[in-house]
């Protein structure tokens, strides 16, 4: 139990040895992670609605949200690996949510015909 105590302490020390600007960028990066990670949560919602496997369009937006902000979080870090992962995976959502919104307004034109 003493690690689980020590871990803590130690967090807790690095938190209140940081300027303002740290902590508001650290506020920044858990956001981001969790707007991310309720894309999770949305598509298991729609799954179990549905009872099977689908990806509603609120992934797609929840997926660009957290990568925009990752991806500034990252770029505040100067972290290479994360700046060049979060770039890419943006371009995906982007592409995602352009056939999504193209093809509906490709049905929607067609149907008028």
């Amino acid at each position: 139990m003493d690690w689980f105590v020590d871990f803590f302490t130690e967090m807790s020390d690095k938190w209140n040895a940081q300027s303002l600007m740290e902590r508001i960028w650290l506020c920044i990066g858990f956001g981001g992670q969790v707007i991310f990670g309720l894309r999770f949560i949305v598509q298991w919602i729609a799954t179990e609605r549905k009872k099977k496997s689908v990806i509603p369009l609120g992934f797609w937006y929840l997926s660009l949200a957290g990568s925009i902000i990752l991806l500034a979080y990252a770029i505040h870090k100067a972290d290479p690996v994360f700046i060049l992962g979060f770039s890419l995976n943006m371009i995906i959502y982007l592409r995602n949510l352009y056939f999504i919104h193209f093809h509906k307004h490709e049905e929607l034109t067609n149907e008028e015909d």
